[in-house]
């Protein structure tokens, strides 16, 4: 599937960009990741896979296993958002998904989105049913 998809753009090729970290082994996170250009018209996004050297060598501070539970958002200032809260970030970033902004800033809302996107975090590689999962990727994570 992966081979399929067009590339993204990468930190190194669009500087002053936000920069989401996200798991490359996985399906549904690549998927999802994929689709994110469209919704970013103003291309205010780059990306880069967890797995991918460059994450250690740029963010030494981040922990690789809280990266393996879900991703990382890192913007232009240096601030980093995690899983719902950079669905969140991004909600108010990106202006095709103003719409999404009411509905994931309710108050008290982040008490359903946080278990909801840890749950679907920890159970990805068996809800993927794309290459991930052919190339022996759920096995070697779960």
């Amino acid at each position: 599937m992966a081979s399929s998809l067009s590339p993204l753009p990468c930190p190194d090729n669009k500087l002053s960009t936000d920069v989401i970290i996200y798991d490359g082994e996985c399906g549904i996170c690549t998927a999802q990741v994929h689709k994110l250009p469209w919704w970013d018209c103003q291309q205010k996004l780059s990306y880069l896979s967890l797995h991918d050297p460059q994450v250690a060598t740029r963010w030494p501070q981040l922990s690789a296993d809280r990266l393996k539970e879900e991703m990382c958002l890192i913007d232009t200032q240096g601030r980093q958002h995690w899983g719902p809260d950079a669905i969140r970030y991004l909600s108010l970033r990106l202006r095709r998904l103003w719409w999404l902004a009411p509905i994931l800033y309710l108050p008290g809302s982040m008490f359903l989105w946080r278990p909801l996107y840890r749950w679907v975090a920890k159970n990805r590689y068996r809800l993927s049913k794309t290459a991930a999962c052919t190339t022996n990727a759920c096995k070697k994570h779960h």
